[in-house]
C-alpha cells in the first residue's frame, strides 16, 4: 500500500446541545483557546457538528473572523427537495459551507432505525454536493459477542460506499456503541484492530490508493487522558469526540494530542 500522509481530523459532534448563541460563544472561546497555544491547523484540523440551528452563526462566525476551523453537519437528507418535512437537503448544507455531513451515527440507526441503505443513500447526498461523509460504523456490544470486533463495521462500510462514486473522498468513523458515553473507552489496541481491518477492506473495495488517503476516526469516551494513546496506533487518523467536545478546555487539549505523544 502506497504511503500517505494522512492529515489528522478531530471532530467534536455536539449532538442535540447549545442554541445558536450559545454555539457562537463557544466557537470564540475555542478559537482564542487554540490561538494561544498557536495550534497549527494544517497539521491537525479541528472541525465542529453542531446542531442545524447553529449552523448559519457558526459558518458566519467563521466566515467573518476568517477562523480556521472546519464546519460540519451532524444528519442529512437522503432527499434533494419536496415534502420531507424536518429535513435538511444536502444543497442546503453545502449553502452553509459544511465541509463534512456525519452519516449513520449509532443515535440515527438506532434512535431513528436508519438502515445501511439509508445511510448509504446519505453518504451519497452528501458526496453528490460537494461535501465529505463521515460514514459512521460500530457494533453493540451484543454484536461484538457474536460476530467478534470487526464484522459488523466492515459490513457497514461496505453498504455505505458501495452508494458512492469510485473516486468519492469520504472519512470512516469507528464507534463501537458500547463505548459511546459510557466513559468506557475500547482500548487503543482494540481501535487499532477495527481500524486496520477496515483499512485492509477498503484496499479490496477501492484500491491501494484510497485505501492509503482515507481517514478513519475512533469515537467512544475519547478525552484528554486517551487521546494521545489512540493516534499512536497507525492506523488511527483522529477522533470523533462527543461530550467532550463540549468543554472548550477539554477539547483543545484533545486537539493539542501531539504533544502528549511520545515515541
Amino acid at each position: 500500500m502506497p504511503f500517505v500522509e494522512r492529515t489528522p481530523l478531530i471532530a467534536g459532534n455536539w449532538k442535540m446541545n447549545l442554541d445558536h448563541l450559545q454555539a457562537i460563544a463557544f466557537v470564540q472561546k475555542l478559537s482564542w483557546a487554540l490561538k494561544d497555544v498557536k495550534h497549527d491547523f494544517g497539521d491537525v484540523e479541528v472541525a465542529v457538528f453542531p446542531p442545524f440551528t447553529d449552523l448559519r452563526s457558526v459558518q458566519t462566525l467563521l466566515a467573518a473572523d476568517k477562523l480556521a476551523l472546519t464546519l460540519g453537519a451532524q444528519d442529512v437528507s437522503p432527499q434533494q427537495a419536496g415534502a420531507f418535512t424536518g429535513d435538511v437537503s444536502a444543497a442546503m448544507l453545502a449553502k452553509l459551507e459544511v465541509k463534512y455531513v456525519l452519516v449513520g451515527h449509532s443515535e440515527r440507526r438506532h434512535g431513528h432505525g436508519e438502515s445501511n441503505e439509508t445511510v448509504g443513500e446519505k453518504a451519497r447526498a452528501a458526496q453528490a454536493a460537494g461535501m465529505v461523509p463521515v460514514i459512521c460504523v460500530g457494533e453493540t456490544s451484543e454484536d461484538l459477542e457474536a460476530h467478534g470486533a470487526a464484522a459488523i463495521p466492515l459490513a457497514q462500510m461496505q453498504a455505505a460506499i458501495t452508494q458512492l462514486p469510485a473516486n468519492a473522498e469520504f472519512v470512516i468513523a469507528y464507534e463501537p456503541v458500547w463505548a459511546i458515553g459510557s466513559g468506557q473507552a475500547a482500548t487503543p489496541e482494540q481501535a487499532e484492530e477495527v481500524a486496520r481491518a477496515l483499512r485492509e477492506a477498503l484496499r479490496d473495495l477501492r484500491g491501494d490508493d484510497r485505501a492509503a488517503a482515507t481517514r478513519i476516526l475512533y469515537g467512544g469516551s475519547v478525552a484528554s487522558q486517551n487521546i494521545a494513546a489512540f493516534m499512536r496506533q497507525p492506523n488511527v487518523d483522529g477522533a470523533l469526540v462527543g461530550g467532550a467536545s463540549l468543554k472548550v478546555d477539554e477539547f483543545s487539549r484533545i486537539v493539542q494530542f501531539k504533544k502528549h505523544v511520545t515515541a
